[in-house]
């Protein structure tokens, strides 16, 4: 593990997965300020304000927005990487975050909700584009030894942007009326830092030789990620795989699904990226205080129940990044998703007995922890990870493409839909949810392998 592994690693993961993180938590907290300030904006314009499910439906699409212009971004990725290269598609995605920044930041001066939910759906953009280059990027940079537990470290900054998004949400930082609009457009110190620095790094060198042909180049990239002079050995495997890709240029999305050779790994991508969302996290993320308040928990001590969850994120996080080249892949996600799915059914449970047990409310707070544990230390980062993992070069983007579309666009759909379902089916929304998720771990169970410390070739021929 040298410097040059290690920083840069850091330096994309604070500036693009930290932001997705903090996206997915920050319209939690000033929910209301932001509900007010839509109703004061109508009654300006209109000359009445707006009814509660109007202004549910409105509030809603500023949630979900993000996860729409997610989808958006999730389609580029493959245009942007192979024209650009992974550190330069990631440079140019951070004017994103500096053009939404400006949208939400002046919103209120200006009197426009519209310039909330525009810049909400840049910030969408921006991660729909990150959350597929960055797993990609590092994929390809780290050692297959050390794949997994860099792999791993945009996560920990997932859960560290919504632990941040909590606690500077609270009523005595940034969780006031006045604040909101900086609140949301914070995001810009760390997209400017990466935009300050990431020239500083080499592209990865497997999209040099295998997609550039520039064997100087891969190798100068190689010695400075690794930190030693000779480097043959990786140039000679990385040779081998653009051998075996000579006929095959990059493939696109309908050849990847037509493809017959690799249809289990791409089945694989589907289930694992489409259940991401599906298993119901964005609802808990989106909808935490919501939860909370319906659990009998004060008004007063939400926030700071909240923080804890975030807390308690961070550390799974950490806990997977450190045990995956020990434990393997299939165990810790399989692990994540059935922790999910019993915990899912522990608040259906708690919500239906809190009124004849009032002690219930505690497990509702439990099992939100566990939800969101089990999330962070399986599937969170994994199924980026196994996206890299489960494809050769020529493969690879197009595989991205349909992972992030589905997660974008299952995002949205949940993130929609979830205070209607609340609504209509009370406690029993959340067994849906649970369902999914102990589905797709008997899935990964069955279908997929375990991928540690094998070459991208080896992966290949185990599936073939």
């Amino acid at each position: 593990l040298t410097f040059p592994l290690l920083s840069v690693t850091f330096l994309v993961s604070f500036g693009s997965s930290m932001l997705y993180g903090y996206n997915l938590a920050v319209v939690n907290s000033p929910a209301v300020h932001i509900k007010a300030f839509y109703n004061a904006t109508w009654s300006r314009r209109y000359g009445h304000g707006l009814t509660p499910g109007p202004l549910t439906l409105l509030y809603s699409l500023t949630v979900s927005i993000f996860a729409l212009g997610g989808l958006v971004g999730s389609l580029l990725v493959g245009v942007l990487v192979e024209r650009y290269g992974r550190n330069g598609a990631l440079s140019r995605s951070a004017l994103l975050v500096l053009l939404a920044g400006g949208f939400m930041g002046f919103s209120r001066e200006l009197g426009s909700p519209e310039m909330v939910i525009i810049g909400r759906s840049i910030m969408g953009l921006h991660s729909g584009i990150c959350l597929s280059v960055v797993p990609l990027y590092l994929g390809e940079i780290a050692p297959k030894n050390l794949r997994g537990f860099l792999g791993l470290m945009p996560t920990i900054f997932i859960c560290l942007g919504v632990f941040f998004a909590q606690v500077l949400g609270l009523p005595e930082l940034l969780g006031q009326d006045r604040f909101w609009p900086l609140f949301l457009s914070v995001v810009v110190v760390p997209a400017s830092l990466q935009l300050l620095l990431l020239h500083c790094f080499p592209d990865s060198p497997r999209y040099l030789l295998i997609e550039k042909n520039d064997v100087c180049g891969a190798t100068e990239a190689l010695r400075r990620f690794l930190g030693r002079p000779d480097v043959e050995d990786v140039i000679k495997e990385m040779k081998e795989e653009q051998r075996s890709l000579s006929s095959v240029e990059m493939v696109s999305v309908w050849q990847l699904l037509r493809d017959r050779s690799v249809r289990w790994q791409t089945l694989s991508v589907v289930v694992v990226n489409a259940s991401m969302q599906l298993s119901g996290i964005d609802a808990i993320w989106f909808y935490t205080n919501t939860i909370f308040e319906n659990s009998g928990i004060p008004v007063s001590q939400i926030p700071y129940t909240t923080v804890g969850t975030g807390a308690a994120e961070v550390v799974a996080g950490l806990i997977s990044c450190f045990t995956i080249e020990k434990l393997g892949r299939r165990p810790l996600i399989i692990t994540g998703f059935c922790a999910m799915g019993v915990c899912l059914a522990g608040i259906t449970i708690s919500l239906l007995l809190q009124t004849a047990l009032p002690w219930m409310r505690y497990v509702s707070v439990a099992c939100v922890v566990g939800i969101i544990t089990g999330f962070c230390i399986g599937p969170a980062g994994i199924s980026f990870l196994m996206t890299a993992e489960l494809f050769t070069q020529s493969h690879r983007p197009a595989a991205y493409i349909i992972g992030g579309s589905l997660n974008w666009l299952c995002n949205f759909t949940v993130g929609f839909i979830f205070p209607f379902l609340q609504m209509s089916a009370g406690a029993f929304c959340y067994l849906v949810f649970c369902g999914i998720c102990l589905l797709v771990a008997l899935y990964i169970y069955l279908v997929i392998p375990e991928t540690k410390n094998k070459t991208f070739m080896e992966i290949s021929r185990i599936f073939a």
